[in-house]
């Protein structure tokens, strides 16, 4: 069965973006040269996307805004509102819970969960992360978008790998 992957950064107190829902405090403490390229890495396993509308508006406004950065891939955005039409971009009003279910039923490699903190909160209810890839950055925003929020209930998880580089510390945690 597909996995479904969180892959994302927080700050080391927690936040995914800072009170305007910018994300340009997403680096590490150096020079671009020590950074791991751990995003290729980790694509080679996925070819489905899902983000909340958020993560998508922020993406094609502000952060790549001439290219869809993931035509290799196909993904879902959560949305109640009409968006435009892209190839291999698909939007949806479905739960995300019950996307991923559906999605999970196909033939395919993993899914990965982008963002936002509110789709990730839902799946989180729903047991349905399989893995938690995390890199803290060495920033404190004090204030923000976090990526935990108050849960219903507690999820254990166990340690898979740990890298660090560049003053970012990435944990893979799993499902137990």
């Amino acid at each position: 069965m597909r996995k479904v992957i969180l892959f994302i950064a927080m700050s080391l107190d927690g936040y995914i973006a800072d009170e305007k829902g910018g994300v340009d405090w997403l680096n590490g403490q150096g020079d671009d040269d020590e950074n791991l390229d751990t995003y290729s890495e980790f694509v080679k396993g996925i070819d489905t996307i899902l983000m909340g509308c958020k993560t998508y508006e922020q993406i094609i406004n502000e952060l790549s805004p001439d290219r869809w950065i993931y035509s290799d891939f196909t993904t879902y955005v959560i949305s109640h509102r009409e968006h435009a039409q892209m190839e291999n971009v698909h939007v949806t009003d479905l739960a995300p819970a019950d996307l991923i279910k559906q999605l999970r039923e196909k033939p395919g490699k993993d899914i990965w969960i982008c963002g936002g903190a509110n789709i990730v909160q839902q799946l989180m209810e729903e047991d349905l992360i399989d893995c938690y890839h995390i890199t803290v950055i060495p920033t404190l925003l004090g204030a923000g978008i976090r990526l935990f929020e108050n849960g219903r209930s507690e999820r254990k998880l166990r340690l898979a790998g740990t890298r660090s580089y560049n003053g970012m510390v990435e944990l893979v945690y799993v499902r137990r």
